[in-house]
């Protein structure tokens, strides 16, 4: 297992980083210092589905950085071919600070929800990723994701101030069978 600590002083090693569930107190540390705070509504919004339980949401925390990661799964939407409530769900918003890529924590994080996932009996994941990601498509396709189809990528939200969003990431549908 690779220390952090002997490559960054100030980093906790990668086996004392806890992958949980997402807590209401996380909520202001997934927007890391300002970097991601026009995605505060989103946040709350994930965070009010987990209670519903038609989502699910995870953080790593580090005992010297506090939230390094984290990762939402949608388990029923208005795409039965990304979550249908029954067998497929939809992982999206998966993101490690920088110093903590390549390390194995995103592997960590994502064999953990699929072990959820199994434990529920769901037989598929999807995901969308962007086409330039391609850091991530190598860890997808790493954790046996294949490539299904093409999505436009558009989808909108309301930033923190109200302000209305549409975002264009052309991707990649990307999908892995559990069972």
């Amino acid at each position: 297992m690779t220390d952090l600590s002997t490559d960054h002083p100030s980093r906790a090693p990668l086996d004392e980083i806890l992958v949980r569930e997402l807590k209401k107190k996380d909520l202001p540390a997934l927007e890391w210092d300002g970097e991601y705070t026009h995605f505060r509504n989103v946040y709350r919004g994930v965070y009010q589905r987990t209670r519903l339980g038609t989502a699910a949401a995870w953080v790593a925390e580090s005992p010297v950085d506090g939230i390094v990661g984290q990762v939402f799964l949608q388990l029923d939407c208005d795409r039965p071919e990304l979550a249908n409530g029954w067998n497929r769900a939809y992982l999206y918003s998966f993101r490690i600070k920088p110093p903590y890529r390549g390390l194995g924590l995103g592997t960590r994080m994502v064999k953990t929800l699929e072990a959820y996932l199994v434990a529920r009996h769901y037989s598929r994941l999807t995901l969308n990723v962007a086409r330039d990601n391609l850091e991530a498509i190598r860890l997808y396709h790493r954790l046996n994701f294949q490539i299904v189809g093409e999505e436009p990528g558009i989808w909108s939200y309301i930033d923190h101030l109200g302000k209305w969003h549409t975002v264009e990431e052309p991707s990649w549908r990307m999908e892995k069978h559990l069972l």
